[in-house]
């Protein structure tokens, strides 16, 4: 493997996300304001999580897909005392403004606003984020996604649990005119910054899938492995009868894993065991520790230890901690 290709910087900064803290600004994703009377029971009945059961100061992850239960986004939702607030992929931003916006009927007291360009984002990844936010003079409930607004530095800023990764941290949302102020005080006392390419490998070593690459029209959210996402109990919503349907039967035949490679392939290679064709890489990445994948794989295929095939490179089927594949019953 040449390590060359590997910048050093990046490298420092998978290392303190991993056994420190890193900083990772997060601003070019989406965020998208939903209001009115209504907005808990819009979203409720929009996407694959329970939203009618959340108070202000809780969130929950959640996953907006097709009648047909293809996964458009995985979204963050925090749930504010006027509002819920959505972080949305970069690229399905757009999409989800319009396709929100067509469910919204006359009688319906929902708004939509885009303020992803007069906010910024920044995510604390690591095990010493708590540290970090204690020195800001913050203290706060360890609970998923459980928010609530604080004033760092004399700016209001809302900051939640969870770094967007299998990893411990928070993510900070506040007015971007203060993105530098913010970004400079994190760093200062402490934080490693992390550039995209760092969060892009960090991201495939954990799992977290993303449009375009995982999230795509030809996969359902239970073949992601996002169980934490969906709700079997809450009623109708958009997709609800396939995703049921699947989770009945056991019917999950694919399965996203990661994989560690011996070589580069290209994402969209064909996935082998042995001569048979198993499955379809969707990512790949280049580490000091090797080459690390993601890909859907046929689940008779086998699971975790498995040896594969892609495109004349030796590869092995791994665990990501972000997903699962284990019903909730089991």
């Amino acid at each position: 493997m040449s390590v060359s290709n590997i910048n050093q910087n990046d490298t420092i900064a998978i290392k303190a996300a991993i056994e420190t803290v890193a900083v990772y600004d997060r601003s070019h994703w989406g965020r998208i304001k939903v209001s009115g009377d209504d907005r808990l029971r819009f979203l409720h009945n929009q996407s694959t999580n329970d939203f009618q059961s959340l108070k202000p100061g809780q969130g929950c992850d959640t996953v907006f897909v097709t009648s047909t239960a293809r996964t458009i986004d995985l979204a963050t939702a925090y749930i504010k005392d006027d509002a819920v607030l959505l972080m949305v992929s970069p690229n399905r931003r757009e999409y989800l403004m319009q396709w929100l916006d067509k469910y919204i009927f006359f009688a319906d007291k929902v708004e939509l606003s885009d303020i992803t360009e007069e906010t910024a984002a920044f995510n604390l990844i690591g095990p010493q984020s708590q540290a970090i936010i204690q020195e800001l003079g913050v203290t706060l409930l360890e609970t998923d996604n459980s928010n609530q607004v604080y004033n760092i530095l004399t700016v209001e800023t809302l900051i939640a649990v969870g770094s967007g990764l299998a990893l411990p941290g928070y993510t900070l949302i506040f007015p971007v005119v203060h993105k530098d102020t913010i970004w400079n005080k994190l760093v200062k006392i402490g934080a490693v910054a992390m550039k995209e390419t760092a969060w892009e490998t960090l991201r495939i070593m954990q799992g977290r899938p993303v449009p375009e690459k995982e999230l795509t029209e030809d996969y359902n959210p239970l073949e992601v492995g996002l169980w934490q996402t969906i709700s079997f109990t809450k009623g109708c919503y958009i997709g609800q009868e396939t995703i049921a349907r699947l989770n009945t039967y056991k019917g999950v035949k694919t399965y996203l894993w990661g994989i560690k490679l011996n070589n580069y392939a290209d994402p969209g290679s064909q996935i082998y065991v042995e001569e048979e064709k198993v499955g379809t890489l969707t990512s790949i990445t280049e580490t000091t520790e090797g080459y690390y994948g993601l890909g859907y794989i046929r689940k008779q295929a086998g699971g975790i230890g498995t040896k594969v095939r892609i495109a004349e490179n030796e590869g092995e089927i791994i665990e990501i901690p972000f997903v699962s594949h284990k019903y909730p019953e089991s």
